[in-house]
């Protein structure tokens, strides 16, 4: 059989040139990241991110977004609106070159726009190229200007919905006129379901967080949100005039040590950059850029650090130059003050950046025109001038706060310093601490508790640690284990609950010392994911209300101390069955056992075998610990991997993973009581093993 080779010349007729938004969707990645939600929620954002643009311009005051039951989505503001002039190179009106034309916009050369957050001028066209749909309305010059699109290309659709009969024509429509001064621009676009996932969609609680954040950021500005997709509309509002102040007393976790400080100022710098010329040429220019700066932030009695950077309201989750800037002067401004206070002596230790964003709760805040981000997705800030003028300006305002502090500031600025000093002395006891036991263990040549029952082989791929509650169980899974490849660590009863302990507190502690010991890989900032001595970490406790609050103490303890561990998907909860059916003469060849992991399982299980004419022993046996079961029924429910089952424990929004540490096991207990009280209708009484 002879193979079909390809055409071996390689000529410039191979070569493929994708023309305008052709490209777009060939590659949407390139363009939105992804092809999921996360990409639906990228176009939704780039088109809200041109009318508050418009608002940080100083020319619109609301902003409307919608979600529909037919899966479009419409956003509405009072800015100017879209110029629909006929732009003279092109031909075309402004609506229609913006929406069909890659890097076309306002937002080049600094004509039209002061800071923006859309700076490479794909953002509408993008989304235009992604639409099965998309139908834009202009108010502006007292009228009404229509166009719409089918995947980027314009002209007219006989009906309602993408479906309706298309035919091609390019220009603006004569919607009739609007009222006496009024102008905005509304779009409505339907995601094409030939580029986007089938399960991708618009989450409700994402927009709902991304606008509250956004009128923080933009005082005086309203955002509305109305989603029509389920059996009851939801319509939510939101308006801030505290600016980030406000924006860091609600992201704020903990009781204040202080209140919010601000710090804000500008800086200047200089950029070569590409700008039109009267000839319409592109010609490389240096100007004169303006950042400004805008801090806020307050130190809190808990041990979390809450840092928000933004870019002309643009979120940069990863960071970039000005929050590089704004660590770098605030823990040198500090060590300063730390200084001049001789709360640190000479020969004391500096304290670090770890030491100074404890328990800290910051929005970091620039805005300037024409920002460089590393890629479309705008997460990181590369303009390397920021860096500097944000450091100068966090440095500058600091120190006069602390050199001139405002009525019962002073003692505030004092307890925030000796916060961070008792941060710093807590990090180097620990430091000290794990030193000793690094020596002392050196001495020993044992770094291992003694109750840890390890295996032989040292295939770190292959092996596996079972966390087990209690000696009684310790002793069944013993005999229960394939000693090869499976390690067990047992501890006695419920851990520290390290969410609102410090670090201090948690080398101490003799059960959660004992794990980061034999994981082998560190803790904290320093856990080195490749040094841990096992693949898998398995939580095995009773199936009963308190192995599920053991198990959530030990995922704490990983969430907070081991996280990696966590995001590699190498944490697992082992799955323990509830009950033990034994049939009755069973057939030849049949299970004489047979396990459920839950009472509706128990349920069908029986239901089936009294429909199938089988008979078992009753009662049923239930069992309540870890400890009822022989090493025979453990190794085959439990820690057999032919058999086994294991749920994997995983972050798929670590964000909201930490908020819901911080509700349910954090020193907060106002919160906690709220969120059982809300939630208490919602458990099965059943279900309580009391």
């Amino acid at each position: 059989m002879t193979a079909v080779r390809a055409e071996a010349g390689y000529t410039a007729r191979h070569l493929s040139v994708l023309d305008g938004l052709e490209a777009v969707r060939k590659r949407p990645g390139m363009y939105i990241g992804s092809t999921d939600s996360r990409g639906l929620m990228h176009c939704l954002w780039e088109i809200v991110d041109n009318a508050v643009d418009e608002a940080l311009s100083g020319y619109c005051t609301r902003i409307e977004v919608e979600l529909y039951p037919d899966g479009s989505i419409e956003v509405r503001d009072n800015g100017r609106g879209i110029p629909v002039d006929i732009e003279p190179r092109t031909g075309l009106p402004g609506v229609e070159l913006v929406y069909t034309r890659l890097h076309a916009g306002g937002k080049f050369g600094g004509g039209s726009y002061g800071a923006t957050g859309g700076l490479h001028g794909v953002g509408a066209s993008v989304v235009n190229a992604l639409s099965s749909r998309l139908d834009v309305e202009v108010d502006r010059d007292g009228r009404v200007h229509q166009i719409s699109f089918r995947r980027g290309v314009p002209g007219i659709f006989d009906g309602e919905g993408p479906n309706a009969k298309f035919r091609k024509k390019s220009g603006l429509r004569d919607g009739g006129p609007t009222e006496p001064g009024v102008t905005g621009t509304r779009v409505r676009w339907w995601p094409d379901r030939k580029i986007f996932l089938p399960d991708a969609e618009i989450s409700l609680d994402e927009v709902r967080v991304r606008l509250r954040q956004t009128a923080f950021l933009v005082p005086g500005l309203t955002l509305m949100l109305r989603d029509g997709r389920g059996e009851e509309v939801v319509e939510e509002t939101f308006a801030f005039q505290g600016g980030i102040a406000e924006f860091t007393e609600f992201l704020a976790p903990d009781e204040p040590v202080c209140d919010v400080l601000r710090l804000q100022g500008t800086g200047h710098f200089h950029e070569t950059v590409p700008v039109l010329d009267e000839q319409g040429h592109m010609v490389l220019t240096e100007v004169e850029r303006e950042l400004e700066v805008d801090v806020a932030l307050r130190w809190g009695k808990g041990y979390d650090t809450v840092v928000r950077s933004f870019v002309n309201v643009i979120a940069t989750p990863k960071g970039g130059t000005h929050v590089a800037g704004f660590e770098r002067a605030l823990v040198r401004t500090v060590n300063e003050q730390l200084r001049e206070t001789r709360l640190l002596r000479n020969g004391d230790e500096p304290v670090i950046k770890e030491d100074v964003l404890e328990g800290l709760t910051a929005v970091v805040a620039v805005r300037m025109p024409e920002p460089q981000f590393e890629g479309q997705t705008k997460e990181i800030l590369g303009t390397a001038a920021a860096s500097r003028i944000v450091a100068h300006v966090v440095s500058r305002e600091l120190k006069a706060l602390f050199a001139t502090p405002k009525r019962g500031q002073k003692q505030q600025l004092r307890a925030v310093l000796e916060k961070i000093v008792a941060a710093a002395k807590a990090r180097i006891a620990a430091r000290e601490q794990r030193d000793n036991q690094r020596r002392k263990s050196a001495l020993e040549n044992s770094a291992l508790p003694a109750k840890l029952v390890d295996c032989r082989s040292d295939d770190v791929e292959r092996s596996e640690l079972f966390i087990v509650e209690g000696d009684s169980a310790l002793g069944t899974a013993k005999l229960a284990r394939d000693s090869e490849f499976q390690a067990l660590l047992p501890i006695r009863g419920k851990i520290l609950n390290v969410q609102k302990a410090s670090v201090s507190d948690m080398l101490k502690n003799a059960e959660c010392a004992a794990i980061i010991q034999v994981v082998g890989a560190g803790s904290g900032r320093t856990f080195d994911l490749s040094a841990a001595r096992y693949g898998k970490i398995i939580l095995m406790a009773d199936a009963d209300v308190d192995g599920a609050h053991i198990r959530c103490l030990l995922l704490t303890l990983f969430h907070r101390y081991m996280r990696p561990m966590i995001e590699a998907g190498r944490v697992f909860a082992a799955v323990p069955p509830l009950h033990r059916i034994e049939i009755l003469n069973p057939g030849k060849g049949q299970d004489k056992y047979l396990y459920t992991y839950s009472d509706a399982e128990l349920h069908r299980v029986l239901a089936d075998l009294e429909r199938r004419g089988k008979r078992w022993k009753e009662p049923v046996q239930r069992y309540k610990g870890l400890g009822e079961m022989d090493a025979d029924q453990l190794a085959e429910t439990t820690m057999d991997p032919r058999h086994r089952v294991l749920r994997r424990v995983r972050i798929e929004d670590a964000e909201e993973a930490e908020r819901i540490f911080n509700l349910l096991m954090g020193s907060e207990v106002g919160p906690r009581r709220e969120f059982i009280v809300q939630n208490a209708a919602a458990i099965d009484r059943e279900n309580i093993d009391a």
